[in-house]
C-alpha cells in the first residue's frame, strides 16, 4: 500500500526490513492505545476534580518517574538486551491499561461524591516508571534495526507512524468516549496494548554493543551525560525543544478550553487534541521524501518560533475552526524539530552509547510534555488560562531567539554533511 502512494524505493527505505515494520506496528499500536487511554482520563480527572490544576497533576505524576530513572534506564538500555526491555515494558503497560478498566468499572457502580482521582494518579505514575525503561531503549533499538543510511529515513517514518496514531488515538478517545463511554473505550485500549506486545515479542534479539564491565554505573551514566552537553548540536536541539515544549504547550489545558471557552463538548475536544498531531501527519508525510536534512538548524529554530505564534493565536482564539487550524499549523512546526532532533541522535550517537543518549533525551523531551502539562496547570491558576498560554507562546519565540546567538553550532548545523 505504502509503494503504491509513494512509488518510490528512497522514500521507503526503512521498510525494506522486516522487523523495523515490526517495531513500526507495534509501536503504532501501543501509542493508539495510550492516546484513546490519555483522553479518557484526563476526561475523568476534570469530570472529578473540576480544576484545571488537577491536569497539570497527571501529567506530573507520571513526568516524575520517567524523568528519575531516565538515566538509569539509559544505562540499562546499552548493557541489556533492548528487545526484551521493550517486551517487559510494554506487558506491565497492558497490566495499567487492566487497572484503569477495572477502577472505572468500580466507579460506575459509585455515586460521584464518592469518586475520587487518586487511583489515577498512582496508575499515571506506575505508567511513568514503566517509560523510564521504555523510552531510553526505543530509539536504540529501532537503530538496530536498520543500517546507518536508512537513520533520517526512519526517523521521519517514526515520526509519521507516532503522530497518525496520536491523531487517530485522540479523536477516536474522544469520539468512542462520548458514543460508548468509558468502559468500551478502556476495553479497546486494552485490546491494542495487548496487540503491541504480541508484535513486538515477534522481532528476533539483537547482539549489544560492547561495553567496559569495569566502568561503574555512576561512571557510566557521566559518560552520557558529558557526552550530550560536549555536543552543541545534540544539546541546543534537545535545550531549545525543551524550552519550547516546556512552557509553549496548551496541550493539557485542551479540556478547559473545550468545556469553558469554545463549549464544543467532548466530541469537540478529541478533535482539539488530534488537530496538532493531523498538521504533524502531513508535515512527517512530506519529509519522507523531502528529509530536513540542508540548514537543519534553522529550520529547528524558525519552526521553534512559528509553534510558539501558533500557541499564541490559539490562546486567544475563540472561534473553534480557527483555533483547530492554529494547532494543526503548530503541530507541523513542531514536527520538523522532532525529526531533526531525532536524526541528530542517530548520526551523532556511537552504538555504545545510544541508550544513555536517549535516557538524556527523555529528560529533556520526551517527559517535558508531562512536566509543561503540570507548568501549564500551575500558570493557568496561577495567572488565567489564555494569559498562560500567551505567556508560554511568548517564551518559545524568545527561545528561538536565543539560540540563535547562543548556539552557533546548532545554527550551522546541515545534517546533509554529516557522514552516514
Amino acid at each position: 500500500m505504502l509503494s503504491r502512494v509513494f512509488g518510490d524505493k528512497e522514500s521507503l527505505q526503512a521498510f525494506q526490513f522486516l522487523d523495523f515494520r515490526r517495531f513500526i506496528f507495534s509501536k503504532f499500536m501501543l501509542t493508539l492505545a495510550l492516546q484513546m487511554q490519555f483522553v479518557v482520563l484526563s476526561w475523568q480527572v476534570y469530570e472529578i476534580t473540576k480544576d484545571p490544576f488537577s491536569l497539570g497533576l497527571l501529567g506530573l505524576a507520571e513526568a516524575i518517574p520517567a524523568v528519575g530513572l531516565a538515566l538509569y534506564g539509559g544505562y540499562i538500555a546499552d548493557r541489556k538486551d533492548r528487545k526484551k526491555i521493550l517486551a517487559l515494558a510494554q506487558f506491565f503497560l497492558l497490566l495499567c491499561s487492566l487497572s484503569l478498566l477495572g477502577v472505572t468499572y468500580y466507579y460506575s457502580e459509585l455515586e460521584d461524591s464518592m469518586k475520587s482521582a487518586m487511583p489515577f494518579y498512582g496508575i499515571m505514575f506506575l505508567i511513568g516508571f514503566l517509560r523510564g525503561f521504555y523510552s531510553p531503549a526505543q530509539l536504540p533499538f529501532m537503530t538496530m534495526l536498520i543500517p546507518r543510511s536508512a537513520y533520517a529515513n526512519s526517523s521521519a517514518w517514526n515520526s509519521t507512524f507516532w503522530h497518525i496514531a496520536v491523531v487517530v488515538g485522540s479523536t477516536a478517545g474522544g469520539l468512542l468516549l462520548g458514543a460508548f463511554g468509558k468502559i468500551s473505550t478502556y476495553t479497546i485500549v486494552v485490546l491494542l496494548t495487548l496487540f503491541a506486545f504480541l508484535q513486538i515479542i515477534r522481532i528476533p534479539r539483537r547482539p549489544m554493543p560492547p561495553v567496559d564491565e569495569k566502568e561503574s554505573m555512576r561512571e557510566s551514566i557521566s559518560k552520557g551525560w558529558k557526552f550530550v552537553f560536549g555536543n552543541q548540536a545534540i544539546f541546543g536541539a534537545l535545550l531549545l525543544d525543551l524550552v519550547a515544549v516546556l512552557f509553549g504547550g496548551a496541550i493539557a489545558m485542551l479540556p478547559v478550553f473545550a468545556s469553558d471557552i469554545l463549549m464544543v463538548g467532548e466530541e469537540g475536544f478529541g478533535l482539539l487534541r488530534a488537530a496538532p498531531f493531523a498538521g504533524s501527519v502531513i508535515m512527517a508525510l512530506y519529509m519522507t521524501k523531502h528529509p530536513p536534512l540542508k540548514n537543519s538548524g534553522r529550520k529547528l529554530m524558525f519552526c521553534v518560533a512559528g509553534f510558539g505564534a501558533c500557541m499564541i493565536v490559539f490562546a486567544l482564539s475563540e472561534n473553534f475552526y480557527l483555533s483547530l487550524f492554529m494547532l494543526a499549523l503548530s503541530g507541523a512546526f513542531d514536527n520538523v524539530s522532532v525529526v531533526i532532533r531525532a536524526t541528530i541522535i542517530q548520526l551523532l550517537t556511537p552504538d555504545e552509547m545510544r541508550g544513555r543518549v536517549s535516557a538524556v533525551s527523555t529528560m529533556f523531551i520526551s517527559s517535558s510534555n508531562e512536566i509543561g502539562a503540570f507548568e501549564s496547570g500551575f500558570a493557568a491558576k496561577l495567572m488565567g488560562l489564555v494569559p498562560s498560554v500567551v505567556f508560554g507562546g511568548a517564551v518559545a519565540i524568545a527561545s528561538a531567539g536565543g539560540a540563535s546567538f547562543f548556539l552557533p553550532g546548532l545554527r550551522r548545523l546541515s545534517l546533509n554533511k554529516v557522514e552516514y
